[in-house]
């Protein structure tokens, strides 16, 4: 406590030393020994409240002779500036120590999930891509890949696809906020890839192209608004109908086993002529019919054809002299086959107890 009244004494009035200074050597002492924010407020408010001992020699100051009166209103404006700044360093202290102890309960204890330190491993998609690529490598293909945001000319014109088609509505596919409008989208197939492989590569080409692709579906038990594809482009001279075939026979078979055969069926498709759907045998019920299949034995794989002249001519390739075949299926349904998944949906909860399966 500082001497502001020393030299000032009044006489027969006791000094504001005397008095003040038990007092505020008693309130430091409980201040400082508070180990809760409980005990420190009933500290603070024994030294500095209403009816403490200072506010009582506060409230004496009035009847001290005038000469008096400023020396021990010094002295008990600076007792209560150091109490209280006492005060909020206890406060600080104990809301650290209280953080701490927070933190030390909340803290995950992650043996206490995992017993044992485990290693992650591929997601069961990504390994359905990695084992399909060395079978189109085997086979001679090369793997190709392409950027996920395309242009309207490599996602729809150059694959043959005019205005008004379906495939463009916006309610199939997510167009980017710039100008012109609808200039930009996510791809909604990796068929671009194979137009941008036509526009650059030399000639033939074979090739696989696998990627993520986005369309506006409702998320369903064979439905997913972001999924993955692998589509293939084959252009040589002399490439027809068996050669389509027996590509898909051999990478279904290398894939699924030789219990496993392909077919093709007609279809539809703006940029192959004519159009194919291929199935495999269903890999519930070897063929034989089940709810899976809707008992016909089989099940859709996706589509493919033979490249329509029309695309050639937009890429500046000679119809004439070239000649080719696309196909195109999901990655995600693919791995739903093999591995009896019922929903594709569950491919992207990230459910460790359902990808620890695979």
């Amino acid at each position: 406590m500082t001497g502001s009244g020393s030299g000032h004494e009044v006489r027969g009035e006791p000094t504001p030393e005397a008095v003040l200074g038990p007092l505020e050597a008693a309130a430091l002492a409980a201040i400082r020994g508070a180990r809760s924010s409980d005990e420190l407020a009933a500290a603070a408010a024994d030294a500095l409240g209403r009816r403490s001992t200072l506010a009582e020699e506060q409230r004496r100051l009035a009847g001290r002779p005038p000469a008096a009166r400023p020396i021990w209103g010094r002295a008990l404006q600076e007792v209560r500036a150091r109490l209280e700044g006492a005060v909020a360093a206890a406060t600080a202290l104990l809301e650290e120590a209280e953080r701490q102890r927070r933190l030390a309960a909340d803290r995950l204890d992650l043996t206490e999930v995992l017993p044992a330190p485990t290693a992650g491993h591929l997601h069961v998609v990504t390994q359905t891509l990695q084992v399909l690529e060395d079978v189109f490598l085997g086979m001679g293909f090369a793997i190709a890949e392409g950027p996920e945001v395309e242009d309207d000319w490599h996602n729809f014109t150059a694959l043959n696809t005019p205005p008004g088609h379906p495939a463009r509505d916006a309610q199939d596919s997510f167009y980017l906020d710039v100008e012109p409008a609808g200039s930009m989208l996510l791809r909604t197939q990796t068929s671009p890839v194979q137009i941008r492989l036509m526009e650059s590569s030399p000639l033939p080409i074979y090739a696989v192209v696998p990627g993520r692709v986005y369309r506006r579906d409702t998320a369903d038990a064979s439905h997913l608004p972001s999924f993955h594809q692998l589509e293939g482009l084959v252009v040589d001279r002399g490439i027809g109908f068996p050669d389509l075939a027996g590509t898909i026979e051999t990478f279904t078979t290398a894939y699924f086993g030789p219990g496993v055969r392909s077919r093709l069926r007609p279809g539809f498709f703006p940029f192959t002529e004519p159009s194919a759907e291929f199935d495999i045998t269903c890999t519930v019920c070897g063929g034989e019919g089940c709810r899976t299949c809707r008992g016909v034995g089989w099940l859709e794989m996706g589509g493919c054809g033979l490249v329509d002249p029309a695309v050639f001519e937009l890429v500046g390739i000679d119809p004439e002299i070239w000649s080719g075949f696309a196909f195109g299926f999901g990655l995600d349904r693919l791995a739903a086959m093999r591995w009896g998944i019922p929903d594709v949906r569950l491919l992207m909860e990230n459910d460790v107890r359902f990808l620890a399966q695979f």
